[in-house]
């Protein structure tokens, strides 16, 4: 009889099983909570769409729903906002990457960190710093000596587009990035003019990054609700008319209704959205040499003056929020004072230190989890791998607020185990990991994509096990990947609005909530105070993020 110390083929044997323990339970548990925590849920919100009063089956809901005036007066807003914030997001977006890629132009830095500003804070702080620069008692209102009614369309249509530039031009700018040197040398050696070059070169390089930013600048503004519910005042859009459904009247068979049927553009926005990012991607060459533009006046004055026009108004906006929670009464009296600090509404800062709490923790287990993701579809079968690629990245086309009613919906029903888990900081941990799954899940991918097979065959040949590479060779390998989304998900979770207004509780809130409780309540300066700690958290570690990635490219070019 063979002992287990003189048989070779037993150690093997436990390695070869242990291997496919580990990449069973990197495809099966991230399965299981996307199941759980994301495809249940969609169809419990849907089922109660079509469920009826008598609590039968039926599109009797939908009939009412669309019988309405008040839904296609929402839906006609949306629709109106929408279009007129991407048209303007998108031409705003392209100058300003023009500015960046494409033209020699001082202070480059300095329009990015402008136009970046938005995303340090909740879409809602754009109303607010257009509140104290245009309302009643605005400080440009009282300066003109007009009264300028910045509640309604023009507002919001402004706020949403301070909003939705960053997205835009980060969009654009990947594409413009993408063209290459040597094309605009030979156009300039065939005396092509600049003018020419623009129309025949830049222009169709850049259409499916055009196009892309449009379908996301869509999606951004017709699921948004944190500007609508500051700034938007009688002007209804779908994102409020849900949440009016849900928390004003309690039916919460019509808020799913309006849900599902927000779902419809939103799914075709991203579907097209990701056929033109595949498009843009797939023109890509690995041997690209980057643009230097020389400067040019005809070209690079005018796209400068609107480049610093368009980010000093994008940080005019950010900058008055923070200055005003400065301020002992706006616009009144100009002292410098740390009073609107004290805030003693809605629960003081627990809500901060709750969502810092919840941020950290959605961004730790959501990187190890789209990590653990990406090993084992790497080693699955490819009929388990690409239906789950696909549902891995169908998050991003939810919208927040229907992610967070179909939370609801599902968690707050006393017949389900699952009911332990509402009220609680874990279910906003997991909201907070499900609405930005897809981004998070697409980053890690390509970073796999960028790994080469040759070092995980050498560890292999080495006897190396599955979980022993993945922890030795592919994640220092992809520490950058890793490193940016697990900020990522805590920057975002810092900020979110939409996911969790429908998951907080009067002991149990976050602070884009209290923000928009504290502006409801008529304390603004307070609001502006506590939006410029969540700014301070979310900017901090944006630095810190970049400190760690600038260690790491120092550390891999020794």
């Amino acid at each position: 009889m063979t002992s287990a110390a003189t048989d070779p083929t037993l150690p093997r044997r436990r390695a070869f099983d242990a291997d496919r323990l580990f990449i069973a339970a990197c495809v099966i548990l991230p399965f299981l909570g996307l199941l759980l925590f994301f495809a249940y849920p969609m169809v419990i919100v849907f089922l109660r769409s079509i469920t009826q009063g008598d609590g039968s089956y039926g599109f009797g809901n939908y009939a009412e729903v669309l019988a309405t005036r008040g839904f296609w007066r929402a839906t006609s807003h949306s629709l109106l906002m929408t279009a007129a914030t991407t048209v303007i997001s998108v031409a705003g977006g392209f100058i300003v990457a023009m500015g960046l890629y494409r033209c020699s132009l001082p202070g480059k830095w300095l329009i990015r960190s402008a136009i970046l500003l938005p995303l340090l804070a909740p879409s809602l702080v754009q109303g607010l710093g257009l509140i104290f620069l245009l309302g009643r008692n605005g400080i440009i209102s009282r300066m003109l000596g007009i009264e300028i009614e910045i509640y309604g369309f023009w507002g919001l249509l402004i706020a949403n587009t301070f909003y939705a530039l960053p997205q835009a031009v980060m969009i654009i700018g990947a594409a413009l990035m993408l063209l290459d040197a040597r094309i605009y040398e030979a156009a300039e050696v065939m005396g092509t003019r600049p003018l020419r070059q623009f129309r025949d070169l830049t222009l169709p390089a850049a259409k499916f990054g055009i196009l892309s930013a449009t379908f996301v600048v869509f999606t951004i503004t017709i699921t948004d609700f944190g500007n609508a519910a500051v700034i938007g005042g009688d002007y209804s859009v779908l994102a409020t008319e849900i949440y009016r459904q849900v928390v004003g009247r309690r039916n919460f068979n019509m808020g799913a209704v309006i849900g599902i049927i927000l779902l419809l553009p939103t799914v075709l926005s991203y579907y097209i959205e990701r056929q033109a990012s595949r498009r843009m991607r797939g023109g890509k060459s690995t041997d690209i040499q980057p643009f230097r533009p020389v400067f040019l006046a005809i070209r690079d004055i005018p796209v400068g003056v609107l480049c610093f026009l368009i980010s000093a108004a994008s940080a005019a906006v950010i900058f008055t929020v923070v200055y005003a929670s400065f301020v002992k009464l706006w616009p009144y009296n100009f002292t410098l004072t740390l009073k609107n600090y004290t805030i003693t509404l809605a629960g003081g800062y627990s809500s901060l230190w709750i969502t810092i709490y919840v941020s950290v923790f959605a961004a730790v287990f959501g990187t190890v989890g789209v990590f653990a993701l990406g090993i084992g579809l790497r080693r699955a079968p490819a009929m388990i791998a690409r239906p789950l690629q696909v549902l891995a990245a169908m998050p991003a086309a939810v919208p927040g607020m229907v992610l967070g009613l179909a939370y609801i919906l599902t968690f707050n029903s006393p017949a389900t185990p699952l009911y332990l888990l509402y009220g609680t900081a874990t279910l906003i941990i997991v909201v907070n990991f499900y609405h930005y799954h897809t981004q998070a899940f697409l980053t890690i991918q390509t970073g796999f994509q960028q790994f080469p097979e040759a070092l995980e065959e050498a560890a292999t040949s080495l006897g190396a096990g599955r979980a022993r590479i993945a922890r030795n060779v592919i994640a220092p390998f992809m520490m950058p990947m890793l490193v940016s989304v697990l900020f990522f998900l805590f920057m975002r979770s810092m900020v979110t609005l939409s996911a969790v207004i429908f998951l907080t509780t009067p002991d149990l809130s976050v602070a884009a909530v209290t923000i928009m409780r504290l502006d409801d309540s008529g304390r603004t300066a307070q609001a502006a105070a506590f939006s410029t700690c969540v700014m301070a958290i979310v900017a901090v570690s944006l630095l810190l993020m970049r400190g760690i990635l600038s260690a790491l490219r120092a550390r891999a070019a020794q």
